[in-house]
């Protein structure tokens, strides 16, 4: 099994205090910071398969309702009540799961492809003084 976890971050224009926020991280000049547990419980992300994904080429794994446990640690993971299911997916099938789903993928081991377009969206409106890395409004 592949380490399992949430995505507990928001990607954001720059690295500023607020209470709530944090820790920070900086990869390939983009900022991303965790964000206060409200505003991770209204993200969502969309997945759109360019290929048929199943057991054996990493399809995505994932603890069914997980994500209604708040951040919920790997390490605490009770296996005798919680049961991994895997979501296969077919070319052009799309996915739509929230981030604080506990997931994972493991390795192809037939050598086919497993693209996904994967896009986060949130209804949530951050702090005066951050702002989300891409955003665009529908209003």
């Amino acid at each position: 099994m592949f380490p399992i976890n949430q995505d507990l971050t928001i990607s954001v224009n720059q690295k500023v205090e607020i209470a709530g926020f944090g820790p920070y991280t900086n990869k390939h000049n983009q900022f991303a910071v965790q964000p206060p547990l409200n505003i991770l419980e209204n993200n969502f992300t969309i997945r759109i398969h360019l290929d048929d994904t199943n057991e054996e080429n990493g399809a995505l794994k994932v603890i069914p309702n997980s994500h209604s446990k708040g951040i919920y640690r790997p390490e605490t993971i009770n296996w005798n009540i919680e049961k991994e299911m895997s979501c296969n997916v077919v070319r052009g099938g799309v996915m739509i799961m929230k981030p604080l789903l506990l997931h994972s993928s493991s390795r192809t081991t037939n050598n086919q492809k497993r693209r996904v377009i994967h896009l986060e969206f949130s209804n949530k409106i951050l702090p005066k003084e951050l702002k989300w890395s891409e955003y665009l409004s529908l209003m």
